[in-house]
Formats: structure tokens, sequence, C-alpha cells
């Protein structure tokens, strides 16, 4: 069986699917293995190195897709490359559903088997294939990162001969991996740390960090049965819209990471807060590309309201794509490892399997 994956547009999209480490078990369990001309070779994988494992290298993107099984890429191929794809072959990608419906339709018409990672249950035996995981965990880092260096001020507290300099207040909203990962970087860092989330689990987590959980009286739990935030009601939105408000006068740094799956990301931090916000305060919007969850956000772009800078990108991990390719890499073998049938050397699309009956486009 063959394994294909070909070179995404690295203006939008610098990580990769299959790394050197990652081919070398590919071939180990029995695939072949076929890739773009230069396809790691940004990241610092040269051909050679793949080459020397066994990889073949072609270079046609058309022949690469119409003769593969498998087809592993991080987004859904543009509508030229997707006419290649053919009935009974599989896709695996993160092909975000909500905005590709009419797209995937199409392909499942087709017949082309397509797997979304995103779709993943959280279920313990699906957490070594977690892409939502993995990434997450590297975007909360690097919002940090990309923060602290648009704020113009010191992060810890620094006592001189000259005076002390207070160390910087950091609120983070939404205590999920890549909250979680931003308070742990924020705390490392020398900040000063508050938390909020609508799950009331999140709580004991954020403590364990050495964050503060700032939570309203009455507090409802909005957590779904697969552990993500669910909306709450009008009069909960309204308390936790007054704490936030006054919370947002004192800090420096806000890291928003709230998102519902499938849905327009909740507009959390409106106008009217920023005007109260100190001049010179920073907020990074990871939320940006699905709507955002501040009322100012622009994918791509710094915008300037009253002094505070809000930041949001359309791919931060475009800025960390050795790192996000390992680990999405190392996810999606894992996935191919769980449809692998080794003892007959073949795919096994078994529907009555969980992972398998999620992340399947029908």
């Amino acid at each position: 069986m063959i394994i294909g994956s070909v070179s995404e547009n690295r203006d939008l999209e610098k990580r990769i699917s299959i790394t050197p480490e990652i081919a070398k078990k590919y071939i180990g369990l029995g695939f072949k293995v076929q890739l773009s001309k230069n396809y790691g070779e940004h990241l610092g994988f040269e051909d050679k190195e793949y080459s020397d494992l066994g990889v073949t290298f072609i270079d046609n993107d058309k022949s690469i897709i119409e003769n593969s099984d498998i087809i592993i890429q991080m987004n859904l191929l543009d509508e030229d490359k997707s006419s290649f794809l053919k009935s009974n072959q599989i896709f695996i990608g993160v092909l975000n559903p909500f905005e590709n419906q009419n797209k995937l339709e199409e392909l499942t018409k087709r017949k082309v088997n397509l797997f979304s990672l995103e779709l993943l249950p959280r279920i313990t035996r699906a957490q070594s294939m977690d892409i939502l995981s993995s990434q997450a965990n590297l975007a909360g880092y690097k919002a940090v990162v990309e923060s602290f260096s648009t704020f113009e001020k010191a992060i810890p507290m620094m006592m001189t001969a000259a005076g002390t300099i207070p160390a910087a207040k950091v609120l983070v909203i939404g205590a999920g991996v890549a909250g979680l990962q931003a308070i742990a970087t924020a705390k490392r860092m020398g900040a000063i740390v508050f938390a909020t989330d609508v799950r009331m689990a999140s709580k004991e987590q954020v403590e364990s960090l050495g964050g503060k959980f700032l939570t309203v009286e009455g507090a409802e739990n909005l957590e779904t049965k697969g552990g993500y935030a669910k909306e709450g009601s009008e009069e909960f939105k309204k308390k936790q819209e007054e704490l936030l408000s006054e919370t947002l006068k004192k800090v420096d740094i806000v890291i928003c990471t709230a998102l519902i799956p499938g849905k327009k990301a909740p507009l959390i931090i409106k106008e009217n807060m920023i005007e109260n916000m100190k001049s010179g305060s920073v907020i990074y919007d990871l939320a940006a590309i699905q709507g955002g969850n501040v009322a100012f956000t622009q994918v791509d772009k710094i915008v300037e309201k009253n002094g505070v800078k809000i930041m949001g990108e359309r791919n931060i991990l475009n800025k960390l794509p050795t790192s996000s390719s390992s680990l999405y890499a190392k996810n999606v073998f894992n996935f191919v490892l769980n449809l692998y049938d080794k003892e007959n050397k073949k795919i096994n699309i078994n529907l009555e399997d969980e992972i398998i009956a999620k992340t399947i486009i029908k």
C-alpha cells in the first residue's frame, strides 16, 4: 500500500504531515511512501534524508495523489488537486467540515473516505492521535511569547537599586489545552496569572499551575460530555461579563483561547471593556480565524484601540512549524495504525470503532 503527501501552499501552511522519523515508521509497517520534491526542505529536512529511508520523490502532485491508497495532509487540497482523488482512497487531515461542507460532500459522493482529525472523540484510546491538543499546546505557548514580545514593559518583578518593577499581570480566557499551556508559560516567565473558564473542572488545573481562577458567584458548570465548553444562560453571561470588565482594568496582557467546536468563536471582550483597559496593554486572540473573542480582532493584523494592542493570526503555528509538524505527524501515524490491519496488511474501516466512526465524513 502507498501513503502519499504533497506540499501544502507554504504561503498559508508551513507544517508538513510526514517527517523523516514518521516516514521510517510507515516503511517499517510495510507501506511505500511517496512525497513531493523538496517536501520538508523549508524545515531542514532534505530529500536525501527521506530517500535514505526508502521514500520515493515524485515531481508531479497529480501522480502522487492518483497512485496513493492513503493521502495525508494538514489541510484539504485545493479544488484542482482534489479533482485527482478517486473512489476508495483514504484522505486524512484537518478538514474543517463546518467551513468546507460543500467540498467534502462532493468528495464523499465520489466515494473518497475522508477522515477529519479535529473530530476525534476525547477518549483515552484517542489521546495519542489528538491533534487538537498537540497543536493547541504549542499555540498557547507561542501566543504568550508573541504577546510578551509586543508588550513594552518587563514581565517578571525586578527589584533594583533604582526601584522595583512590578510583575506583569496576565489574564488567560479559556483554560483548555491552549489556555493551560499559556498559564504555565506566563508563570515560568514571572507573570502574575489569572484565568477564567466556564468549565468548573478547570479550576483545579489552573490553580495547580499557579494561576488564580476567577469565577462568578453561583457559576454553572458549562461542560459537554465530550469535555468541551458550551454556552451559558443570559444571566450567567451577564455576571461573567461584569467580572471580566473589572478584571480587565487591572491586567496588562490577555490571552484569549475560547472556542466552541463547530461554531463561530464567542465574543467575550467587547468594545466598552477595551475602553477601560490600561494603555499599553496587549490582547492576543487565538480565536481570530473563527471570528475572534475580541471586538476588534483582525486576522494577521495588530489593531490598536485606546492604546491597547489586539493581535490575532491566521496560523500561529507557522511560527513553530518544525515542532508542530513533528507532533502532527506522530498523531496521524497513530491514527493510521488504528486503521491498519497488520495481520492482513490492509486498511479496515471499522465503523464500530468510535475513533473511526467519529472522524469519518459521511
